[in-house]
């Protein structure tokens, strides 16, 4: 009985401490964003409108995945780099680099986030 107590510790324990380092940046999984213009993510042009962002960690690769629901869904996937802030963001911003053709989704960070996301 006190074994298996342990062994429940132990793991409760590493589950902990491998949740913690995944998301050291206080990113929430998911947050929403809108555009008001068409944007390129990655390589998907995305329409204007609502986006849920859902965060992703593969390794130690963060992905953000943009999916926008109604009569077509479309989703857009792309790796961004975390650069970590000195305090938690004030507020949601959003930066775009505009090119002839297209607006470029180039840095995102969340309101209550401790990094911001650079594409």
């Amino acid at each position: 009985m006190r074994k298996t107590a342990l062994w429940v510790g132990i793991i409760i324990l590493v589950v902990s401490a491998a949740a913690m380092a995944a998301n050291q940046y206080g990113i929430a999984d998911k947050r929403q964003v809108t555009f008001y213009n068409t944007v390129r993510v990655g390589d998907t042009l995305l329409p204007a409108g609502d986006y849920v962002v859902l965060h992703q960690m593969k390794g130690d690769e963060h992905i953000m995945v943009f999916t926008k629901t109604g009569k077509k869904v479309v989703e857009a996937r792309v790796k961004c780099t975390l650069t970590p802030l000195n305090a938690p963001a004030a507020k949601t911003e959003v930066e775009y680099k505009v090119t002839a053709k297209e607006q470029v989704l180039t840095r995102m960070v969340f309101q209550g986030d401790r990094a911001e996301h650079r594409f």
